[in-house]
């Protein structure tokens, strides 16, 4: 059998668009549901925010409203996600540590200068998954903590503070309404209108590692147990940059023989599949020097309207396959020919 297609002959296998299975799946970590069901109460608490800057921590524990979520509804609001909050982890010291050593922000409400000493931050490796404010985190409630004490203070009066242009913080702006509950309806209503870039590409991001965990649990029910099947592996290889070794989105191996395999499902077009075919006669090339083998799984309407960067990802390919069971057992069954 060819395992080696054209592009022609991986778009006749393709599904193109997202499976129900996939949209099931993703439903249950999706974020934008429970911000939208959740959003009076949010609102609620902020428009009763009103004796001074900090009251809306005795109403967070109060109305036992979970944290992690608050966290998430400002994250939106602020436009102020992931790397942006990596980014200020990574600058903490830089941005807050005074001469003293002390980690402070100023900032203004109501005409009145504040400063806040922060509780618990910095730490290292601050992330939504740290603050539990990704999809999976927000299945769980987290109360009231030290942390998200700082971040909420952050994220809702970093407008004002004297660092505001420093941290990238001029969104972070809906403490200045606190207790203004008809401007405030009006504001949360219309950002959530266009939700933001935050809440826009959380669904296509949990249904691509989705369907990442797919492709892996298929391959480990299919492949005995002489077979090691990791999600987002590494392989060592001669001649790589990097002594941490080539990253792949599943790497297998079998008496020290390797495959490193990607995954790429797009139904909107984007750079992402430019980039992986850029990346691809280098990829082949040093696994081959190195008698290892590549595979890709390829799917997506947005990925089949880029025909010049897929028939290139499949000239350096191994093997590669479209995104169905069908096609999976096809990936399967050139492993075990393979290794």
């Amino acid at each position: 059998m060819n395992y080696q297609r054209s592009f022609q002959e991986l778009e006749s296998k393709a599904t193109l668009w997202w499976s129900t299975q996939l949209h099931e799946a993703n439903a249950t970590i999706s974020i934008v549901p429970k911000l939208l069901e959740t959003q009076d109460d949010f609102l609620r608490i902020i428009s009763l925010s009103k004796a001074n800057p900090f009251k809306v921590f005795d109403l967070l524990e109060a109305s036992e409203f979970p944290a992690n979520l608050f966290l998430k509804h400002l994250s939106v609001l602020a436009d102020y996600g992931g790397e942006p909050i990596q980014r200020l982890g990574r600058s903490f010291d830089d941005i807050f540590k005074n001469s003293n050593g002390k980690y402070l922000i100023n900032f203004i409400w109501e005409t009145e200068n504040f400063e806040y000493e922060f509780k618990a931050l910095p730490v290292r490796g601050l992330a939504s998954k740290k603050l539990f404010i990704d999809g999976e985190g927000l299945k769980d409630v987290h109360p009231l903590s030290d942390i998200y004490r700082d971040m909420i203070v952050i994220l809702m009066f970093g407008s004002t503070s004297t660092v505001s242009e420093e941290a990238g913080l001029s969104k972070c702006e809906i403490g200045t309404l606190l207790g203004k509950a008809d401007i405030l309806e009006i504001f949360v209503k219309q950002r959530y209108i266009n939700v933001s870039k935050i809440t826009s590409g959380a669904t296509a991001n949990s249904l691509g590692q989705l369907a990442q965990k797919q492709v892996v649990s298929y391959l480990k029910n299919s492949l005995s147990e002489e077979y090691s099947v990791v999600s987002n592996g590494y392989i060592e290889l001669d001649g790589y940059g990097k002594t941490t070794g080539m990253p792949f989105d599943i790497v297998v191996e079998r008496e020290n023989q390797y495959i490193g395999i990607e995954i790429s499902f797009q139904v909107t077009t984007n750079s992402t599949i430019e980039r992986k075919a850029g990346q691809a006669l280098d990829r082949f090339n040093l696994m081959h020097s190195d008698g290892y083998k590549i595979a890709y799984v390829l799917d997506g309407a947005g990925n089949f309207q880029r025909q010049s960067a897929l028939s290139s990802i499949c000239k350096y390919s191994d093997c590669s396959v479209a995104y169905s069971d069908e096609e999976f057992e096809i990936l399967s069954s050139w492993i075990k020919e393979t290794i």
